[in-house]
């Protein structure tokens, strides 16, 4: 189904196109997006989800991808790392998680959160902090590329603390909820 036609004028000028330059884009005459901006015509079907394409299109070139916000600069530790050497390194990046890897593969990542609710659930500390990360950590942190839009970035946030960003081969970036305020 298609959004209500007094939606194209609006995210038309929202754009910053010309009616001219939408019609080019849509494949469709500027006379029939002025008609159908000032409601003299209803467009047919063919033509009217040209023109919605077309914004959808431009949209989303317009919006901000994981490139524009992500961190570069990804620290990590080994499975088998302490959770004391995990706290110590965070407190030295002032950073509250941190992924955890197994060679070149990011399988967990611990968090400053995990560790209190160890302790909230009875953990003695001198053990936890004698324990492999591997033994708490949650479960690895989704992967997107470096295209993928801010509002998917965003929905994974709601679910996750944080988003990385690579291939299957790098990560070459990390995304939490803090760097979404970059766009703001």
């Amino acid at each position: 189904m298609l959004p209500e036609l007094d939606e194209i004028g609006k995210r038309r000028r929202k754009l910053g196109l010309k009616q001219v330059e939408l019609a080019r884009l849509a494949d469709v005459s500027q006379s029939l997006i002025a008609k159908v901006e000032s409601r003299s015509i209803d467009p047919s079907y063919s033509h009217a989800k040209a023109v919605f394409e077309a914004l959808e299109s431009e949209e989303e070139k317009e919006q901000a991808k994981a490139r524009d916000i992500m961190t570069k600069k990804v620290f990590g530790i080994k499975k088998f790392d302490t959770v004391h050497s995990a706290v110590k390194f965070m407190k030295s990046k002032n950073i509250s998680q941190i992924p955890v890897f197994d060679g070149e593969n990011v399988v967990g990542v611990v968090s400053e959160q995990t560790i209190m609710n160890k302790l909230s659930e009875g953990w003695d500390l001198s053990a936890l902090s004698k324990s492999a990360v591997s033994e708490l950590m949650d479960e690895a942190p989704p992967r997107v590329d470096e295209d993928t839009p801010i509002s998917v970035i965003n929905a994974l946030l709601k679910y996750n603390s944080s988003v990385l960003i690579g291939s299957k081969e790098k990560i070459i970036g990390i995304i939490t909820k803090a760097d979404l305020l970059k766009i703001v």
